[in-house]
């Protein structure tokens, strides 16, 4: 088949490296623009764009896709299939029609679940058991097209970036059963049922509320690594937490106050201990480590993103 392969981020080279070691014909890659990145805000190419231009596969970056002269161009292109992973632009109705097979998407969880921008994070952050790849047909909705196949992981305790890594080789994968049938598949249209959506992260999401189990704090934790990150001020510094499980422990403290000396923290419902943790423009550390440059004390109390108090004992 004569495909464009459209992707942005890490999450997309799985599979981009797959279609690229098939005998589809990668007619075209479309990726983001350039943009600014890091701490010196320089213009970078996307993961996607670098890769397919070292195979020597013509890359476009146009900004939208809106436009009638973008839109004739990609028609041209007399494509059978478009493929897409995390593009991170919405497709008009044209290009969606353009190919003779339309476009199809993989989508990092089990849909109706978390459509939307972030599906990985917020199933960590929810708690979910497990989560998965679905390779859908799309259509102008978010997410709402008609479903190809499937395929699921276990969550565990997986941190958001290890959860990406799996379910993207587990997309490539899906996604070479998906070409390899894809005349005798049965498109199953999504239940309207379990729709849940998958907002885009913001990093001040990542600041820490103590008022909250710490079953959950941990979830976040996980869902929020490796960004935004978690994390909470102590002596004016904006202390990221790495690494963090969980404890049953009965107290009556109020949530953020420090139980011990190894930085096990209160909260509405059990303690949160604190595994690994990273001050700004530090490496990160063990606690053990960490506490020997930052002694944050047991009695001290964290609320919110301040310091309310110390009480040594």
């Amino acid at each position: 088949m004569r495909i464009a392969f459209m992707g942005t981020p890490d999450f997309a080279l799985p599979a981009l490296k797959a279609l690229i070691e098939s005998n589809h014909e990668i007619v075209a890659v479309y990726s983001q623009p350039p943009k600014p990145q890091g701490r010196g805000y320089q213009i970078q190419k996307s993961s996607i764009q670098i890769f397919a231009e070292s195979q020597n596969i013509p890359v476009y970056t146009p900004k939208s896709l809106r436009s009638p002269e973008e839109q004739e161009f990609f028609k041209n292109l007399s494509l059978d299939l478009s493929i897409v992973a995390a593009y991170g632009l919405i497709l008009p109705k044209a290009i969606l029609e353009a190919p003779l097979k339309g476009c199809i998407n993989i989508h990092g969880s089990l849909l109706p679940r978390w459509r939307g921008a972030a599906p990985i994070q917020r199933a960590i952050e929810a708690g979910d058991m497990e989560t998965g790849i679905t390779i859908m047909q799309m259509d102008e909705g978010l997410d709402t097209g008609a479903m190809l196949l499937k395929n699921s992981t276990p969550i565990d305790r997986k941190n958001a970036q290890e959860l990406h890594d799996e379910l993207a080789q587990m997309g490539a994968d899906l996604l070479m059963e998906t070409l390899s049938k894809f005349d005798q598949l049965t498109p199953i249209i999504q239940p309207e049922e379990g729709v849940t959506y998958a907002h885009k992260l913001k990093k001040e999401q990542g600041e820490i509320n103590w008022d909250q189990p710490a079953a959950m704090l941990e979830a976040r934790i996980r869902a929020f690594t490796p960004w935004p990150g978690c994390y909470f001020e102590y002596l004016g510094e904006m202390i990221k937490i790495l690494k963090a499980r969980f404890i049953s422990y009965e107290h009556n403290q109020l949530p953020g106050f420090v139980l011990d000396n190894q930085l096990t923290i209160a909260c509405v419902q059990d303690a949160l201990q604190i595994l690994e943790l990273q001050r700004p423009g530090k490496k990160p550390l063990k606690t053990e480590e960490f506490l020997r440059g930052i002694n944050i004390e047991k009695g001290t109390l964290l609320h919110g993103n301040l310091t309310l108090c110390s009480d040594k004992k």
